[in-house]
C-alpha cells in the first residue's frame, strides 16, 4: 500500500493541475449509506415515489418525511478522506473537487472549491421566491415547510427528472478538460454525466488515479493507477508521503 501511496503522492506533487471526482463511497465512511447499495436509502424508499421532481410536486409532505427520517445526513461529519482532500487544496496541490454527493461534507472539512453535480441536501430552496437557506434554519415540525413568501421549501439537491445545474456542468467539463491529473475517489463511475469526467480528462491527456475498494468500468481502460482501499485510509497516507518528500 505504501508504494502505491508513494506513487500517487509523486503524481500529485508533479502535476500542473489536479482535480478530484468524488462519489458516495467517500461519504459512506462518515456513516451516510449509499443510495443503491444493500441497506441504502432506496431499499427503504421507492425512488419513483420519493425522489422524482414530479413526486415532490404531487406530495411535498411525503418527500419531506423521507428527508426527516434520513438522520445520517444531519449527523454525519467529515472523515479523514474529506479532511485530506481539503488539506491538499490548502497546500495548493488540489485545484477543485467535482462531487456527486449532496451532503456538504467536503465544505465542512474545509474545501473551498467544490462543484456539486447534484446540488446540496443540507440546503433548501423556496419554489416560489428562490430563497436558499441552510436546512437547520427551517422547522420540520409541520410538513412541508413553507417560506415566509408562502412558497414550499424543497431540498436543494437535484431530484430525478431535474437537470444538472448548468453552471456546475459547464465548470466540471472545463476543469476536466484542463487538468493533467484526475483523482477518482469512492465512485463506481456509472452515473452520467459525472462519469464522463475521467474520460474527458483522459482524452485531454490527463493521468487518472482511482481510490476505490472495488474495481470499476474505468479500471483497465483509462486508469493509470488504482489503489483498492477506502479514501479515509489512503488519502492520509498520500498526504504523509507528500510531506515526507517535501522535508
Amino acid at each position: 500500500m505504501n508504494a502505491l501511496a508513494r506513487r500517487a503522492a509523486q503524481a500529485i506533487r508533479t502535476a500542473r493541475k489536479t482535480v478530484a471526482l468524488t462519489g458516495a463511497g467517500i461519504s459512506a465512511e462518515s456513516g451516510i449509506p449509499t443510495f443503491r447499495d444493500p441497506g441504502g436509502l432506496w431499499d427503504r424508499y421507492d425512488p419513483e415515489e420519493y425522489a422524482t421532481i414530479d413526486a415532490f410536486r404531487r406530495n411535498p409532505a411525503k418527500v419531506w418525511q423521507m428527508m426527516k427520517d434520513f438522520t445520517a445526513l444531519k449527523t454525519a461529519r467529515p472523515n479523514p478522506g474529506h479532511v485530506g482532500l481539503a488539506q491538499l487544496e490548502h497546500m495548493g496541490l488540489l485545484h477543485c473537487i467535482i462531487t456527486q454527493n449532496v451532503d456538504n461534507l467536503h465544505q465542512a472539512a474545509g474545501s473551498r472549491h467544490v462543484i456539486e453535480f447534484h446540488g446540496n441536501m443540507r440546503q433548501v430552496i423556496c419554489q416560489q421566491c428562490g430563497q436558499v437557506l441552510p436546512m437547520e434554519e427551517i422547522s420540520l415540525d409541520t410538513l412541508p415547510p413553507y417560506c415566509g413568501c408562502g412558497g414550499v421549501f424543497k431540498p436543494a439537491g437535484v431530484f430525478f427528472g431535474e437537470p444538472i445545474p448548468p453552471q456546475a456542468l459547464a465548470r466540471a467539463y472545463a476543469e476536466a478538460r484542463t487538468c493533467d491529473l484526475m483523482l477518482v475517489i469512492g465512485t463506481s463511475a456509472v452515473v452520467y454525466p459525472a462519469a464522463d469526467m475521467p474520460w474527458v480528462a483522459k482524452e485531454a491527456g490527463a493521468r487518472v488515479i482511482e481510490i476505490n475498494p472495488e474495481r470499476t468500468d474505468l479500471t483497465g481502460q483509462i486508469t493509470d493507477l488504482i489503489i483498492q482501499e477506502k479514501a479515509g485510509v489512503v488519502i492520509p497516507q498520500i498526504l504523509a508521503e507528500i510531506k515526507a518528500m517535501a522535508s
